[in-house]
């Protein structure tokens, strides 16, 4: 049996990792399993209609990302059904979040094609044994977690309230919402996830499923059709490699904004002298933020030539010294005792509303996210990928251990991440210290006008600048981060700010 140390963002994924891991298999296969659990427990905050990105460092191998995010699709639509029959809300989360739910908003999901290439590629299960878990929930029920119950209450209206009957498995009989604890049962998923842990991916995007989804959204005014979910195909890339200290750090690279943005921020931050957080330490992280952030909005965001915007990002933030002078997600990280790790963003946006009759998933609203769609709704051409906040990430130090860290939580995944291995690998702290420690965001409530929202004990009340206060607050991510250090050290730490979970192979668990 392979020792295999997990992060989640439940406990019940975390040991859905294990009892694989503890079937023989790897730090590959124990991430995929979580991660089917968590697409199909955590309802509102994902589904298995989500995109995803995989970064994997095998031992003795370069990192490789898995580029399975969501795509924009139309590809038999004629264009005047383009830009059309979204829903615009207005969602109570965040303090009010823009979006656009309804089939419109569908975009072509990846995650479980992503994952089914992982799996065939680095992993050492059979795809089935992957699956279980997921399959015993879809068919038994399980508990409403506080993450997706905090969620939903706050955002079902928004994204329900055109289309109740997508709501009704989230709610008891008197149409009060489920709590925390109560069981959830969804009729179909458990053939859906019977489908698939027969046929695998293919299942979703050429099988029945894929059928019954694609005539629901056509029969609505959306996009997807049959013809974009058979011509999805998950990538391979290499992964962005950045130096900090004595570590080399793995992150998503291209078409994730999250990524390219927290590796220009890690090169902004290697030079630091601080060995704790001190106000000027703040200031430093202020301005590295603010800095990376505005190329972001003003140039990633609306880029027709992401790689080589995010190419020249990456440029100017190895030259410069500083460049200032010049929602719903969920993640899981494993490493195992022979080095190989793997860290899995996925995402299903805020949700569309949408849940094709005699499937049981719920579909996701990425062509509807405001802030990744800002060249505006359909305009990009079909087949091409959607922008992510996404930025899974995997690391190495010279001495050998071996770091796996992710986070959800839209454009405060980068931030979230770069304070966690600012905390661990430059100020030393143990890994759950570094999960934990009080966290800031710059924001941008104007579109050229910032500020600092922060978790007390940062000392940015301290500083001159804009600014807004929390205690901790699940609005900073809800990191999950594993480190081995040879020869049995493992580390493993989830976000107090979220109800996660970990689990290590072979030890006794609840």
């Amino acid at each position: 049996m392979t020792r295999v140390a997990i992060a989640s963002s439940s406990q019940i994924a975390a040991d859905a990792g294990a009892e694989v891991a503890d079937a023989d298999g790897n730090a590959i296969d124990a991430a995929i399993a979580a991660s089917l659990v968590q697409l199909v427990t955590e309802p509102g905050v994902v589904s298995l209609a989500a995109g995803a990105l995989i970064v994997v460092w095998p031992a003795g191998a370069d990192p490789v990302m898995i580029d399975a995010a969501s795509e924009m699709p139309g590809r038999e639509m004629p264009a005047n059904r383009r830009g059309r029959g979204g829903i615009d809300v207005m969602l109570a989360y965040g303090g009010g979040t823009p979006t656009t739910v309804g089939h419109a908003s569908v975009a072509t999901p990846g995650a479980l094609a992503g994952y089914d290439l992982a799996a065939r590629r680095y992993g050492i299960s059979p795809w089935r044994s992957l699956v279980q878990p997921a399959c015993r929930y879809a068919r038994d029920g399980f508990a409403m977690s506080a993450a997706s119950q905090r969620y939903i209450e706050t955002t079902h209206t928004g994204i329900f309230g055109w289309n109740p009957g997508a709501l009704r498995p989230l709610q008891n009989e008197d149409g009060t919402l489920k709590r925390v604890g109560e069981i959830v049962r969804i009729d179909h998923l458990d053939d859906s996830l019977a489908a698939i842990a027969e046929h695998g991916a293919a299942a979703f995007y050429r099988g029945d499923i894929a059928r019954l989804i694609a005539r629901d959204v056509q029969a609505n005014d959306g996009l997807l059709s049959l013809a974009d979910l058979e011509a999805y195909a998950p990538r391979c890339a290499p992964a962005l490699d950045v130096a900090l200290d004595d570590w080399h750090l793995a992150t998503a690279s291209v078409p994730s904004v999250g990524g390219v943005a927290l590796a220009a921020m890690m090169l902004q931050m290697g030079d630091m002298a601080h060995d704790c957080w001190t106000p000027q330490m703040a200031r430093h992280l202020i301005e590295t933020q603010t800095s990376v952030m505005r190329f972001r909005r003003q140039q990633l965001d609306t880029s027709v030539e992401l790689a080589s915007d995010a190419a020249e990002l990456l440029e100017q933030a190895r030259a410069t010294p500083s460049l200032f002078a010049a929602p719903s997600t969920v993640h899981t990280s494993t490493v195992d005792e022979h080095g190989n790790a793997c860290a899995i963003t996925a995402s299903a946006g805020y949700g569309s509303g949408v849940m094709p009759p005699g499937t049981g998933i719920w579909l996701n609203n990425s062509l509807g996210e405001v802030e990744l769609n800002r060249r505006g709704f359909h305009a990009l051409t079909p087949g091409t990928r959607i922008p992510s906040n996404m930025a899974p990430t995997t690391g190495r130090s010279a001495t050998g251990s071996v770091l796996s860290i992710g986070s959800p939580g839209a454009d405060r995944i980068t931030t979230a991440i770069l304070q966690t291995i600012t905390n661990f690998v430059h100020l030393g702290m143990t890994l759950c210290d570094a999960v934990n420690h009080p966290r800031l965001h710059v924001e941008w409530p104007q579109e050229n006008e910032s500020r600092v929202a922060y978790e007390a004990g940062m000392p940015v009340n301290q500083l001159d600048v804009p600014q807004r206060r929390f205690e901790l607050d699940m609005f900073f991510g809800g990191v999950t981060a594993v480190n081995f250090t040879p020869p049995d050290h493992f580390e493993m730490a989830a976000d107090i700010r979220r109800t996660g979970g970990t689990a290590l192979s072979g030890a006794t668990r609840r």
